[in-house]
């Protein structure tokens, strides 16, 4: 049973790299789900499961819904973020077709959720850093694999938290260049684990994670059907810093 503030409950992330804790040899390359459990008091646990290159395809395959099966308690939480390995049509290991496989397998996240008597939620894929000609985010930085998303969080029930929208805001209301911290770019010498340097417009620096995890929190802030967990958010999950 949940509700007061004695009880406790787990949140479980399942993605991919984004929300991926990362090793001391891929510092300070960070996922936001590093940073999540700062929003959130002591009665609850984040449990990230997120692992780099993940798909929904290999995540399943792999076994590691199951394993998160063997922990998790009624009332738990399982955040699903997918989406950016799911198009990788030259994988097959990881390609799940966007109007097929993709919403087949998150169905199939939903459905085990529930069974355990916890509560699934829905994410939609944090953008990448990509711009149009006209210097707006590009609303297409994931594919259609968002807008699936949100449809199918429509039409099964389920707590959407919109995360490529909220991130495509954040990168908008900075600028292409203005948000080039919050990814990893560092020229070469800069760092002794990118020697060579790195450009790269998917995955976050430490600056770049904790303003994700601060658009997760202040999504859970504001989603239907999320009453309990809403009750254990700290105060400070308000307003973005540039």
């Amino acid at each position: 049973m949940l509700g007061g503030v004695s009880m406790s409950l787990t949140v479980f992330i399942a993605g991919d790299s984004t929300a991926a804790h990362k090793g001391t040899t891929e510092k300070p390359m960070t996922g936001w789900g590093e940073y999540l459990q700062d929003h959130f008091d002591d009665s609850v646990r984040i449990d990230n499961r997120a692992v780099n290159g993940r798909s929904t395809k290999s995540f399943l395959d792999e076994g590691r819904l199951e394993a998160i099966e063997r922990d998790f308690q009624p009332g738990d939480i399982l955040l699903i973020q997918f989406g950016h390995n799911d198009g990788k049509q030259e994988d097959p290991a990881r390609y799940a077709d966007a109007e097929g496989a993709y919403p087949d397998n998150l169905r199939h996240f939903i459905a085990t959720a529930r069974k355990l008597g916890g509560t699934p939620v829905l994410l939609t894929s944090v953008s990448r850093r990509m711009f149009t000609a006209e210097a707006t985010p590009d609303p297409l930085a994931v594919g259609i694999y968002p807008q699936v998303m949100k449809q199918l969080a429509a039409d099964s029930g389920t707590p959407l938290l919109d995360i490529f929208t909220a991130s495509q805001r954040l990168y908008g209301a900075l600028g292409e260049e203005g948000s080039r911290h919050l990814f990893m770019h560092l020229p070469p010498g800069a760092h002794p684990n990118y020697p060579d340097g790195i450009q790269d417009n998917t995955h976050f620096s430490d600056t770049g994670a904790r303003h994700i995890a601060r658009l997760v929190a202040q999504a859970i802030r504001r989603a239907e059907g999320l009453d309990t967990l809403k009750q254990h958010l700290l105060g400070g999950a308000v307003g973005v810093d540039a």
